[in-house]
């Protein structure tokens, strides 16, 4: 008998992940997503369902989204059903409860800011109280186009190989390439 346990799902964080540590000290963070489905009822009319799941991963799955997540980002998960069951200590029934398991993951929207929940642009480098960007010594500037010159832009050194010619002006001068 073939089995096959696969979930694919995209939505929104409900909460914040919350990290626990088994006791072997392995990371596991549990969180809700929210996904929510859009249709037109017999009549019409628009309607919105949302279903809210339960989702845990472990090991680095679980730094990296207890990290980089907050309540609200767009998170898209792969993973496997796992049945949870137990029994009520207050009534004695026996409980059951479906959650996913996080096997792979990927950001979905632009980044968020630090505060946490929604969304924030990214900085422009240049605005007032962007941060500072980061300077590399050994890695020249970008060079400006072809047959432009800069001052700031100095050519490395020679490798021994003659430049690039001009790109040519002359219609008559370029290849007729049949592709």
């Amino acid at each position: 008998m073939a089995n096959f346990n696969k979930v694919l799902l995209m939505g929104n964080l409900t909460r914040d992940p919350e990290l626990r540590y088994t006791p072997s000290g392995t990371p596991v963070a549990g969180f809700g997503l929210a996904m929510n489905r859009t249709w037109r009822d017999a009549n019409g009319q628009q309607v919105e369902d949302t279903t809210f799941v339960d989702v845990s991963a472990f090991g680095s799955t679980a730094d990296t989204i207890s990290r980089y997540c907050r309540k609200g980002r767009s998170l898209f998960i792969e993973g496997r059903l796992k049945l949870d069951t137990w029994e009520d200590k207050q009534t004695g029934q026996r409980r059951n409860k479906l959650s996913v398991i996080v096997e792979n993951f990927q950001f979905i929207g632009p980044r968020q800011d630090d505060q946490g929940g929604g969304y924030a642009p990214r900085p422009n480098p240049g605005a007032y109280g962007a941060a500072p960007q980061p300077s590399y010594p050994n890695v020249p500037p970008a060079q400006p186009p072809y047959g432009t010159q800069s001052a700031a832009y100095a050519p490395p050194p020679s490798s021994g190989m003659p430049p690039m010619p001009p790109a040519a002006a002359d219609p008559s001068m370029e290849d007729d390439v049949p592709f």
